[in-house]
């Protein structure tokens, strides 16, 4: 049995959990999934009958290499209706990436031949346990980022744009056959403060903190890290600052195992951070599931309703921010194992001077 045959089996007994009669299946990451496509337009029927991959003429003989455990139908540019055709009874679809105007076309062309019902989320269900292959190529696009943050930090951070240092690793990610999971982000002095910053052309001062957070896309798996580096001094305050948010990622790290609640996870770093007196200052969740996609299920964070599992790849990020002046954050990709974590990004975390 192929990893995509599995999953599609996997799939099936949650469809009938859900007591559907059929589940449609639009969302691209899904279909990539389910059937190992990666062509830009198609779509899934799921029955206890039949499995079904459609998809254009533009991309039929691609489907023909790469579909596997599917049964092969053509259609128009505008697959959804043509899909529909099979959907009968309690008919489940994808709410949360469905377009409007997709679900305009579908309930007209099913009329009263089926129930539709708000389904997303099965697939993201599955998504979120990792198989070996999954995993490898987790590692793999870690280790790739790895490589790439090495590359870019021999070239120096002082007295560079942040867009040159960002631009620099787009293209050693490139370099490597590999695209960024997602644009880089590199925050210096006070723009570090900016959880989220987009480069800039500032250049990058002396005695300085730098957050850079980077990721790698590999064979259509994702990576993410964040590493917080000084250009001399930064401080005795910004230091400080620093081994509070190692602490916390450590505490985190600690705390994630199989079974535990994304909140727990959460609040085990966010309480060193309140106890060195900076609780404010961490204004975004723990972490995140990576993947297919570089923000998927689960969550750790004050308001997530996950509990960890093992097989399943989240970050652990804890970050202190103080607005107009600097900020910290580190950030490692690991498995959740019945160890605990597997730590899949490897770069040193004690504070690092760039010149």
């Amino acid at each position: 049995m192929t990893p995509y045959e599995g999953r599609s089996d996997r799939l099936a007994e949650l469809v009938a959990e859900r007591e559907l009669d059929a589940l449609l299946i639009t969302h691209m990451l899904s279909v990539r999934y389910l059937t190992g496509f990666r062509g830009t337009n198609a779509v899934c029927v799921l029955t206890p009958e039949r499995r079904t991959f459609f998809t254009d003429f533009r991309y039929t003989e691609r489907a023909e290499a790469e579909v596997e455990g599917w049964e092969r139908a053509d259609a128009a540019r505008e697959l959804v209706p043509e899909a529909a055709k099979l959907l009968n009874g309690k008919s489940g679809f994808d709410d949360v990436h469905m377009s409007v105007s997709e679900h305009c076309k579908l309930i007209e062309t099913v009329e009263d031949r089926a129930e539709l019902v708000a389904a997303g989320g099965l697939v993201e269900k599955l998504r979120r346990t990792k198989d070996e292959g999954e995993l490898s190529a987790i590692a793999e696009a870690a280790k790739l980022a790895d490589d790439v943050y090495r590359h870019t930090l021999e070239r120096g951070l002082a007295g560079r744009t942040e867009k040159e240092v960002a631009s620099v690793a787009v293209a050693g990610i490139r370099e490597l056959g590999a695209e960024p999971s997602f644009p880089p982000i590199v925050a210096a002095g006070p723009n570090a403060a900016l959880p989220h910053a987009d480069p800039g052309d500032r250049p990058i001062g002396p005695n300085e903190l730098i957050v850079f957070d980077m990721g790698a896309e590999l064979d259509s798996y994702c990576s993410d890290c964040t590493r917080t580096f000084a250009t001399g001094d930064p401080g005795g305050e910004a230091t400080a600052v620093y081994e509070a948010t190692l602490r916390a990622q450590l505490a985190g790290l600690d705390a994630v195992r199989p079974g535990i609640a994304g909140t727990d996870a959460d609040a085990a770093a966010r309480a060193v951070i309140e106890e060195a007196g900076h609780g404010e200052r961490f204004g975004h969740g723990l972490g995140h599931g990576v993947g297919l996609e570089v923000h998927e299920a689960p969550r750790l964070s004050t308001v997530s309703d996950d509990v960890l599992g093992e097989g399943e790849v989240v970050t652990v990020e804890p970050g202190i921010y103080l607005p107009g002046r600097f900020g910290v954050r580190i950030e490692d990709l690991v498995v959740v194992s019945a160890d605990g974590t597997r730590i899949l990004t490897g770069l040193p975390k004690e504070l690092t001077v760039v010149d």
